[in-house]
């Protein structure tokens, strides 16, 4: 666990570090547990929670009053629950993060919901939808009118899928509309509409009049109670798309949980166009799991779900490496998805027995279970065994599979050579894109470059594109103190800049290649002594080569010390005079 000196850094800055912390490690919860003596801080990365610090009890008021301060609660109030929110950007990313505090014996416990939707604009294919459930996925959103749900437990991707689904179908030329409890992710060109119970302004009341603002795409945060399942399903009916949540176990029991709510089976049929069940599993690290030959158990399995052989899987490195915590890194989508046909229709209007559903559902409309899709996974490497079993239940798919058997109804065997195919093309597909654009970048900008070796790493040609505006200053000051050889040598030595001179002289451009960013720095240390000559001079720090930080230090520099006399007043002014005339017209 992390250790941190409370008697000599302020909570203010020890609770930013955790926020930072939880982000850099993928944390989607971040808890703060008190007791009677201590706040145990854990953080839930990958679905796991684990200890990360311990606040001692002097300081845990403190701690917790922080947290509720910067999510805007009330930090007087430690009697009744609140909820707040914390919006930052950190780095690139802009986060939100939703805090609840809950009241206990032991203290205030404070729990911060780190949401990163930053893979919901990278499209549905990064989410780790198999190529089969992927394609079925594209179809029902392409029916111009409907209902698809998306189920699951709570913390099973469900809003991470609706929002990839929304941003594919986010254009100018349709409207789109939602109503959330509460809005996740604020999207451009989306009108979404936050719902408050307290004053009626619920999924129901929003719904209807949404349906008075011309809609072409409708989408409700969860399908909670009958009312709004019913306005969901009428809407779907009547020329819109609706998207929403539900919870349920399996896409088959959605329908089951639909009539459950009193929606009549001939509006399940005509407005249903396929459900979407899914559960996340723990990603393996690719840079350090093992290879192992699998037990009898799991062969039987995978033949009974996917109909192949397989005499090695992969599993976890329980040491785990750098890269990742005990073996696991991220996580992948296991789904099953259902794509409503005319026969599941049919059968679900003469309100069919669930075996004859199960066996239309899985044996002839092609839809996989999750045990099925899951075990994919196992054998391409992606998770491991132990993991699959956790989420399935196993028992249901397992009778499912057998029953089909016993009906004589066979599946198609997985393809696992076309899938590993699949998966390399897509691992080394963005590597070659780069490779082929690294050389044509180079030689549009430097076509010097050329005569240099083909291998040559990024890092040195950003280097030699870094060094071009150098080069110019060199050369400006060049040809200013020419008329003074003398002092020339002088300041070149002074500056300590030769290899950059004789890269621009001779034009040797594999020694300014092989010199990652020192000619930078040397200029950036030696260009002080020029500000401390022509102090009244000098109005501008080189911006090429001083970070904005050095320049204000320099800059408090030239205020205090006395700049000392000139050797040679003629030369130096013009020189300067010419360096800033550089940094002007770049």
């Amino acid at each position: 666990m992390k250790e941190f000196d409370f008697e000599k850094i302020p909570i203010v800055e020890i609770a930013n570090e955790i926020l930072l912390d939880g982000v850099k490690k993928g944390a989607s919860d971040i808890h703060f547990d008190p007791g009677k003596d201590d706040l145990k801080i854990r953080m839930r990365v990958d679905g796991t929670l684990y200890d990360y610090t311990i606040v001692p009890g002097e300081y845990k008021r403190n701690m917790v009053s922080r947290i509720k301060m910067i999510a805007s609660m009330n930090i007087m109030e430690t009697r009744l629950p609140q909820d707040g929110a914390i919006k930052s950007k950190i780095g690139d990313k802009m986060l939100d993060l939703r805090v609840s505090s809950l009241p206990t014996n032991c203290g205030e416990k404070v729990v911060l919901r780190i949401l990163d939707f930053s893979r919901s604009s990278q499209g549905l294919e990064t989410l780790g939808f198999s190529e089969v459930n992927l394609q079925k996925i594209l179809r029902m959103i392409e029916i111009p009118n409907g209902i698809v749900l998306v189920t699951g437990a709570t913390g099973s991707g469900k809003s991470t899928t609706v929002y990839s689904i929304l941003a594919r179908l986010n254009t100018s030329e349709v409207n789109i509309i939602t109503v959330e409890d509460p809005v996740e992710m604020d999207v451009v060109g989306i009108n979404q509409v936050q719902a408050q119970h307290e004053i009626g302004l619920d999924f129901a009341t929003v719904l209807k009049s949404i349906l008075r603002q011309d809609p072409d795409i409708i989408m409700i945060g969860e399908i909670r109670d009958g009312e709004t399942a019913k306005i969901a399903v009428r809407a779907s009916i009547t020329g819109h798309k609706v998207l929403s949540t539900i919870h349920t176990n399996s896409a088959l029991n959605t329908i089951e949980r639909l009539t459950d709510m009193d929606v009549e089976r001939y509006l399940i049929s005509t407005s249903l166009n396929g459900c979407i069940s899914q559960k996340l599993a723990r990603k393996m690290c690719p840079h350090c799991r093992v290879q192992r030959e699998t037990s009898d158990y799991e062969k039987k399995l995978i033949n009974l779900a996917l109909g192949i052989d397989v005499s090695h899987i992969y599993d976890i490195n329980p040491k785990g490496c750098e890269h990742c915590m005990h073996g696991y890194k991220g996580r992948i989508c296991v789904a099953e998805v259902l794509l409503i046909s005319d026969e599941v229709k049919t059968a679900i209007t003469n309100n069919a027995p669930k075996e004859e559903m199960r066996r239309m559902v899985y044996g002839h409309s092609d839809t996989h279970t999750l045990l099925q899709d899951g075990l994919e996974k196992v054998v391409l490497g992606e998770t491991n065994f132990e993991e699959i079993l956790k989420l399935v239940d196993l028992e249901n798919d397992i009778a499912i599979h057998e029953d089909l058997r016993a009906q004589g109804i066979a599946q198609a065997p997985f393809d696992l050579e076309a899938a590993l195919a699949r998966q390399q093309s897509k691992n080394t597909t963005p590597v070659q894109a780069q490779a082929v654009a690294i050389p044509d970048q180079t030689v549009a900008q430097q076509p010097v470059v050329q005569e240099t070796q083909p291998a040559v790493q990024e890092t040195q040609q950003v280097v030699t594109q870094e060094a071009q505006p150098v080069q110019v200053v060199e050369q400006a000051v060049v040809q200013e103190i020419q008329p003074t050889p003398v002092v020339e040598q002088q300041v070149i030595q002074e500056q300590q800049i030769q290899p950059a001179l004789v890269a621009v002289q001779e034009a040797q451009p594999v020694q300014v290649v092989e010199q990652p960013a020192q000619p930078v720095q040397v200029v950036e240390q030696q260009v002080q002594p020029v500000q401390q000559v022509t102090q009244e001079q000098y109005t501008q720090p080189n911006e090429l080569a001083i970070p904005t930080q050095d320049a204000v230090q320099v800059q408090q520099v030239d205020q205090v010390l006395v700049p000392p006399a000139a050797p040679t007043p003629q030369v130096v002014p013009s020189m300067v005079a010419a360096t800033d005339f550089v940094e002007i017209n770049q």
